[in-house]
């Protein structure tokens, strides 16, 4: 049924949760899995005079974003699943919009993401990259919780 499964990976637990199950349905229906990482190369950083000055870190989220693709390629194999990995960069756009885009461009026909399962203000304020693939995505999108978000609030 799917045949092209893509999956943003991080390297957090949430992401971790999203490419498990991502893993598991390639596998089931021997489909191509492709995970990317999107790493954002703009930080603005407020100097001592209090001006914001961009600073780029490049090279350490690059490094980073190849171990975390390297690692899903891995666990991928481990179950005799071949992936793809692709890395996406970027200068200050949302992740969903690059997500969506290379969903397009590859392209996917399942989008599997892991999502923290906030709420109220926590969403609000963090944003959710999640809810707005959900919003516009051409394709299904399947959203995989995290272990915590399922437990109640304290």
């Amino acid at each position: 049924m799917y045949e092209h499964i893509l999956c943003p990976v991080d390297g957090s637990d949430t992401s971790n949760c999203g490419m498990i199950e991502a893993i598991k349905l390639a596998k089931n229906q021997q489909a191509t899995l492709r995970f990317v990482n999107v790493i954002d190369l703009y930080f603005p950083i407020a100097d001592a005079t209090g001006e914001f000055n961009v600073v780029y870190i490049d090279d350490i989220l690059r490094k980073n974003g190849h171990k975390v693709l390297k690692s899903a390629e891995s666990e991928a194999a481990k179950s005799g699943v071949k992936a793809e990995t692709k890395m996406v960069e970027t200068v200050g756009h949302r992740v969903s919009k690059l997500i969506l885009d290379e969903a397009s461009a590859w392209p996917a026909d399942l989008i599997v993401m892991g999502t923290h399962g906030l709420r109220g203000v926590e969403r609000l304020v963090l944003g959710s990259d999640a809810e707005t693939v959900i919003r516009k995505s051409t394709v299904p999108v399947l959203l995989v919780k995290h272990m915590h978000a399922a437990e109640p609030d304290k």
